[in-house]
């Protein structure tokens, strides 16, 4: 199983998709997250797979957080609730292949985590 959280003006995400395209036979899950908004529940399920905090996930050079969150202090809770309320807060593009998932920031780094799965 290859999924990939996407949005499709972010020029990384589309040579993500385009690098898995070609390193792999698989067709991915494409999640445009912006309009399929993650639950609460599946932002606690990446970010196990990522194996980091909420805080971590978070793009902090964003208006709404530089406006709204920057410099306060938020409990994991708060910041699961905010991300599945606010998805353009989501860093991305996040990959998930075999219950392993990474944030593809450089888009190379899926090279690895698709090894197994190459053409």
């Amino acid at each position: 199983m290859l999924r990939i959280y996407y949005k499709a003006t972010c020029s990384t995400c589309r040579t993500t998709l385009g690098l898995i395209q070609d390193e792999t036979d698989e067709d991915p899950e494409i999640i445009e997250y912006m309009k399929d908004t993650p639950t609460k529940q599946e932002i606690k399920e990446i970010l196990s797979l990522l194996g980091i905090k909420a805080a971590e996930l978070v793009r902090k050079k964003e208006p709404l957080y530089l406006e709204k969150y920057a410099g306060k202090k938020i409990t994991e809770t708060q910041w699961i609730k905010i991300l599945s309320e606010n998805p353009e807060l989501i860093e991305r593009p996040i990959v998930v292949v075999d219950g392993k998932a990474i944030i593809a920031r450089p888009p190379e780094m899926i090279l690895q985590l698709l090894g197994k799965k190459k053409k």
